[in-house]
């Protein structure tokens, strides 16, 4: 993927590129219909758009239920990403995939459960599961732990991210902006987790909730603080970050008790 703005890689060219692998895995998709009506309309589009044109597309040229839809479409994902980058680089094309189940995928929760996570093991899921913890807060969440303790640094990852009560250009989650004690043992199965990827995951989840619920967020670190491993303690010492440029007497206490 050579270096380009991220929205021009959602052009007519990868249209065409959807449209080969799709085709080779069923009949039932109208490339003519994708591809033509994303030529026609992509250009004055920005990327948050685009995304979402591909993915109304793919769902109006697959024939049958989601459920259909989405078995074809997950069997276009090819490989995992191993790495703990590449997301928006060489999986950038799953986006809309991903965008297809947050539109379309909200009346078949299991399915959609399944398509997440393995999107997820390419590209990211933490923006499509959003909508699903609205609409089944404790289906969802009650997901998000099993998935915390997925051997997948990935899955694992997506279990604290998509449940930040403010995740940067996504719509904040005002149950968790309100009280954030349902995600707190999502975040207990990851603070010694040792993949630099997921522990920044937990420090940015916890630095949004010491934004909104200060006494909830510092009872939890100050119960972190015994026996903690390096994992946590970097994982404390982020999630704090701007508490301690703020010149709060309780974070700083926190950094010399784990120095």
């Amino acid at each position: 993927m050579a270096y380009k703005k991220l929205k021009l890689w959602f052009d007519v060219n990868l249209a065409k590129e959807l449209s080969t692998k799709i085709n080779s895995t069923t009949s039932a998709f109208n490339s003519k219909h994708f591809t033509s009506t994303i030529e026609k309309n992509i250009d004055e589009l920005e990327l948050k758009d685009r995304v979402t044109l591909f993915a109304k597309l793919l769902n109006e040229s697959l024939n049958g239920t989601f459920a259909n839809k989405i078995e074809i479409l997950l069997n276009i994902l090819g490989p995992e990403n191993t790495e703990e980058t590449g997301m928006f680089k060489k999986y950038y094309w799953i986006m809309p995939i991903a965008k297809f189940v947050e539109n379309y995928g909200l009346d078949d929760f299991k399915k959609s459960m399944k398509a997440i996570e393995e999107i997820t093991k390419r590209n990211t899921g933490e923006y499509c599961i959003r909508p699903f913890i609205e609409k089944y807060p404790d289906k969802t969440v009650s997901q998000m732990r099993k998935w915390s303790k997925n051997k997948n640094k990935h899955i694992r990852r997506l279990s604290s991210e998509g449940c930040r009560p403010r995740l940067p250009w996504a719509t904040q989650l005002t149950m968790f902006v309100d009280d954030p004690t349902p995600i707190f043992t999502i975040l207990e199965n990851l603070k010694d987790d040792e993949s630099k990827y997921v522990q920044k995951s937990v420090s940015n989840c916890i630095n949004d909730i010491l934004k909104d619920n200060l006494t909830k967020g510092r009872l939890l670190i100050d119960s972190w603080i015994l026996d903690a491993s390096k994992s946590r303690k970097w994982i404390i010492k982020h999630g704090i970050r701007n508490k301690i440029k703020q010149n709060d007497p309780w974070a700083h206490s926190i950094l010399k008790q784990i120095r």
